[in-house]
């Protein structure tokens, strides 16, 4: 096929938001483990002129991630690299969130690291979550980021009867994003490559909807109620920020993270509480 590849991981609302702003010109590798979701995102991409290819794929599994990587490499010069699958509270389980959110963001660093052209670039969603779930211990952060992948699951304070609600998984998995792609940064520098995350805030997806409409809702409401935007963000919001760290003005940023969430962490982090 020839020419430079786009791979987004993830064809929901953000994914296909950064295929439509960085796909012109490039083969879009769009991968998702519903093929549902994949086609309705490849007709819609398509029909605005992209060239789309889609492939299922499981985050949770290494071998499925690596042939992902491996068919990214056959496509082309993999010159950027976005990874926007993920599972919220009210989707799924404890266990799921850390197999998918933490796991699976380990398994595609690992696996795009020998694959990512010199001068690519990558992008994780991570979430703002990360930077307001309860403190980690330098010593637990240190194992997020550094543990092999097929021993993460394992650490003591992963374990089942630590982490027993699924609002603690995502703040633990995202906050494991944040130090993952710190160290993975290393790793991808050796290539000439860079990679960097992404918290969002609230997004207006259908992710994000269910949230505001599940238990944490309420919540979630004050917390927009109180940035400095007091608005939802919007899938558009991530792919410029996504296209940012991408692209020719971010070459000296990598390995951090950036929060793009209308002012969410930085009110909570400063405003005196009421009363």
């Amino acid at each position: 096929m020839g020419g430079q590849v786009l791979v987004v991981i993830g064809a929901g609302g953000m994914g296909e938001a950064v295929a439509r702003r960085l796909g012109q010109g490039r083969t879009v590798l769009l991968a998702d483990i519903g093929e549902r979701t994949l086609g309705r995102a490849e007709e819609a991409l398509t029909g605005e002129g992209l060239t789309v290819v889609p492939h299922v794929v499981d985050v949770t599994s290494a071998d499925s991630v690596r042939g992902l990587a491996e068919a990214a490499r056959a496509a082309g010069e993999v010159t950027q690299v976005v990874h926007t699958a993920g599972l919220s509270p009210v989707q799924a389980s404890v266990e799921a969130i850390l197999a998918v959110d933490l796991l699976g963001v380990a398994l595609v660093l690992d696996a795009f690291a020998p694959v990512v052209a010199p001068g690519g670039a990558g992008v994780v969603i991570a979430s703002m979550a990360g930077h307001l779930a309860a403190p980690l211990s330098p010593e637990q952060e240190y194992a997020l980021a550094t543990t092999p992948s097929e021993r993460l699951l394992r650490l003591p304070f992963l374990a089942p009867d630590v982490i027993t609600d699924a609002g603690t998984a995502y703040g633990v998995s995202k906050r494991a994003n944040h130090v993952r792609v710190m160290a993975a940064s290393t790793a991808w520098g050796h290539r000439g490559a860079r990679v960097n995350s992404v918290s969002p805030g609230v997004i207006a997806t259908a992710m994000g909807r269910a949230e505001l409409d599940g238990p944490a809702g309420g919540t979630m409401r004050s917390l927009i109620d109180m940035s400095g935007t007091k608005r939802l963000g919007t899938p558009g919001d991530i792919a410029a920020a996504a296209a940012f760290l991408l692209g020719p003005e971010a070459t000296f940023v990598t390995g951090t993270d950036l929060v793009v969430d209308g002012g969410v962490v930085a009110a909570t982090r400063t405003l005196a509480p009421a009363g």
